[in-house]
């Protein structure tokens, strides 16, 4: 994940910490875990779509731009790293196809971070301030602008730095994503915003986003009680920790690392530890999708009746009533 590596590729990220480059534990982790992922995005992304409750739900919005800007990682990115660790070098080994595995990895990934660190803030909003956004006009600036600006600058910022920046890329097709180290991480600017704006602060926000919104729903707990309102607050709620957790949890030791070496740490401290979190990343992306189905009691009873063939409850009832009928009714033989 570029997240990790964005602070240190300079340096030689890979030079420290990488295991063996034919994995056979890592190729069957992606390849095990991708598959079943990519499933559930597509399912909860075409529920949300069809279903006109949930489209129109503000608090499916945010969810539903994550999972679009998850899919190009697990479709493409994911794809190439099972190639990387089961050949042992990238394949195809081309330019073109370092550069377009550059900006999906660091386009979606961050997109996503920063997506979620705006989703840990707009809960705040849709819970306690309802009101700022009661009609089109304040819906639309609260709600759809923020998405739209941060989509806009991420694809942009690095679609500028990844394929117009005047400068010489590196590719080395023995290492993953090409040993992820563009050019423009050599110019000071661009490396220290990259590392500040995309990566230590999102993380940092929605840490404290996240916190503040649990202590604010648990003071109106005590206020509201068992009401309906506070049962879908308790939804949300469960679904954003849940959320929160996975996500801090595996980006915010890196985060501090980072920052350390940000503030002087010699960058080989800390590098073992950043590459098996940069691998784990991944399960980010894996495991978003099921925690969005919280959200979804009727696309979670759809899934279980395709996928382990449960019929309904009525349908349970009548294969257990008709043996007991047709005992009742068969005569006696004499």
């Amino acid at each position: 994940m570029s997240y990790n590596n964005s602070f240190n590729s300079s340096d030689g990220f890979f030079d420290f910490g990488e295991i063996d480059n034919r994995s056979p534990v890592r190729f069957w982790l992606l390849l095990v875990f991708n598959t079943p992922s990519i499933v559930c995005a597509s399912c909860v992304i075409i529920h949300i779509i069809i279903n006109r409750t949930q489209r129109r739900a503000l608090y499916n919005h945010c969810i539903l731009l994550i999972l679009i800007f998850n899919l190009p990682i697990q479709l493409i990115d994911i794809n190439l790293q099972i190639i990387y660790f089961h050949y042992g070098s990238v394949k195809p080994p081309l330019p073109s196809v370092c550069l377009i595995w550059w900006y999906i990895d660091y386009t979606c990934y961050l997109g996503s971070m920063i997506l979620m660190a705006w989703l840990a803030v707009e809960r705040h909003i849709l819970i306690f301030h309802d009101g700022w956004i009661c009609n089109r006009r304040r819906c639309f600036i609260l709600h759809y602008t923020p998405m739209i600006i941060i989509a806009a600058y991420i694809l942009l910022f690095y679609l500028a730095q990844i394929f117009f920046l005047p400068c010489q890329n590196t590719f080395d097709y023995t290492l993953p994503i090409c040993g992820e180290s563009p050019c423009f991480e050599s110019y000071a600017f661009p490396s220290k915003w990259e590392s500040i704006v995309n990566g230590i602060l999102p993380i940092t926000l929605e840490t404290f986003a996240s916190i503040s919104f649990l202590i604010r729903v648990q003071l109106q707990k005590r206020r509201l009680g068992r009401s309906p309102q506070w049962r879908k607050t308790r939804r949300l709620t469960m679904q954003l920790s849940l959320m929160s957790a996975l996500n801090i949890g595996l980006n915010l030791p890196s985060c501090l690392i980072s920052f350390a070496h940000f503030c002087g740490l010699p960058s080989q401290y800390g590098a073992q530890i950043q590459t098996y979190f940069s691998f784990f990343a991944y399960f980010i992306t894996f495991l978003f999708p099921f925690v969005s189905l919280c959200q979804l009691p009727e696309l979670r009873k759809a899934i279980k009746k395709k996928i382990f063939f449960l019929a309904p409850q009525h349908q349970r009832q009548i294969s257990r009533v008709a043996p007991t009928l047709m005992k009742r009714q068969m005569p006696t033989v004499q």
